[in-house]
């Protein structure tokens, strides 16, 4: 039998999906394009077993590994990778883990650290060569920031929030009581770490007595009993009132725009009966200048629309409930990964993308872009204000069809 045409196939499932046997196994019908056709519906039961060996723990984990739809095809960077599965550095205030490009090579535009402060625990003062923006997932958080005018910010924040210092700005971090915090730190450049930062402590300790002497104008000994090894993480005393550390540090003025921004409290970009989208990027949080952000929550059932974003690569950290992530790229390539609480997901820029919640809660995940301004284009949208006739002739749909595809940008669709 000649081979079917990849137009061929597609037609013939258009119609009703005619299967043709190849063998012990059922070639390919409509959703199973290929040739040779692919996924565990056109294969011999026979070769389906996996006997091992296999880590359970990990193996049903990732169904959509294990078995992938049959719509699947070709080679993709992995795009699925995890703080679960980071090594934590834990010191007496708290601890951190990081995913940097590293640990998940595609994720060549930012890095992640995961951190954890408990109550007083102090992420001891610093600066690093790229940008920090942060989101709250647990507990409350003290910032300190100064800008290059010399004009400090002091706030509280709590979940949901989000701060973003520029490189270069030098900042600290306190857990507050009663339950101290944790957070997911993104900084825009792949490359880096929690242990490449430039550290308060460090620097006293590496500079001579008589030179710290002349800088700050006072005598040697003042600075006799500084430490010798840097603090990182480490176990403080919980600050007074915010508005007492906000009147210490006022004699500059305030910087023009603020370094924290709500973002769940936010009014929501996109919202129906699927879920909800919230977005920070310049327009809105003044000050993130480098880094664009998304929260988005998928109701049971919902879909996240296929879409793709044509100015920015996609990280993603996956806050709860469970989903699906299918990324489809030129080739054609197309895979499917399984998320769930602390993963993270990576999309390429202007890759198409569809996100599933394949679970019986509410699914919530950030979506991180190395860009100022957010930007979106919907497949929906697109086939929507494109002439009917040329889309009928590309599809082999109605243009009657055609215009019940959403055409509003719903971001977010129902099952």
């Amino acid at each position: 039998m000649d081979s079917l045409s990849r137009r061929s196939v597609l037609a013939l499932g258009a119609l009703g999906g005619a299967a043709i046997a190849t063998g012990a196994a059922q070639a390919a019908a409509f959703g199973n394009p290929d040739q040779p056709a692919e996924g565990a519906i056109n294969a011999n039961p026979a070769g389906l077993s996996d006997p091992g060996p296999k880590n359970p723990a990990l193996y049903e984990q990732f169904p959509s590994f294990q078995s992938p739809p049959a719509t699947d095809i070709g080679d993709m960077q992995l795009f699925w990778g995890s703080f679960n599965n980071a090594t934590k550095r834990i010191q007496n205030g708290g601890w951190a883990r990081q995913v940097t490009k590293a640990d998940f090579a595609i994720s060549e535009a930012v890095s992640g650290v995961n951190m954890r402060l408990g109550p007083g625990g102090i992420r001891e003062m610093h600066w690093h060569r790229a940008a920090e923006w942060a989101i709250m997932t647990n507990g409350r958080c003290r910032i300190t920031v100064l800008d290059t005018q010399g004009r400090a910010y002091v706030q509280d924040v709590g979940v949901g929030d989000l701060w973003y210092f520029p490189a270069g700005f030098p900042h600290s971090l306190q857990g507050l009581g009663p339950d101290g915090c944790e957070f997911v730190i993104v900084f825009d450049q792949g490359d880096q770490s929690e242990y490449n930062t430039l550290l308060v402590t460090d620097w006293f300790a590496h500079t001579p007595p008589d030179v710290l002497a002349k800088n700050f104008g006072v005598p040697q000994d003042t600075f006799k009993n500084i430490p010798l090894q840097d603090l990182w993480i480490f176990q403080g005393k919980e600050p007074g009132p915010l508005s007492a550390d906000q009147e210490a540090v006022a004699s500059a003025g305030l910087p023009p725009y603020p370094f924290t921004y709500k973002l769940t409290a936010s009014a929501p970009i996109k919202q129906n009966a699927s879920g909800i989208l919230q977005l920070a990027d310049s327009n809105t949080f003044k000050v993130s200048k480098t880094i664009a952000a998304a929260i988005e929550t998928i109701k049971p059932g919902g879909v996240r629309e296929m879409h793709w974003h044509p100015n920015a690569d996609e990280w993603q950290y996956w806050i709860k409930g469970e989903g699906r992530m299918t990324v489809f790229d030129s080739g054609p390539r197309s895979q499917t990964a399984d998320f769930r609480p602390g993963d993270i997901g990576y999309v390429k820029k202007s890759q198409g993308h569809i996100i599933e919640n394949t679970g019986k809660t509410d699914l919530q995940f950030v979506a991180v872009f190395k860009v100022a301004e957010y930007q979106e284009i919907g497949l929906s949208s697109w086939l929507t204000h494109t002439p009917p006739a040329l889309v009928e002739q590309h599809l082999n749909i109605t243009a009657a069809d055609i215009a019940k595809f959403p055409s509003d940008q719903p971001g977010i669709v129902p099952e």
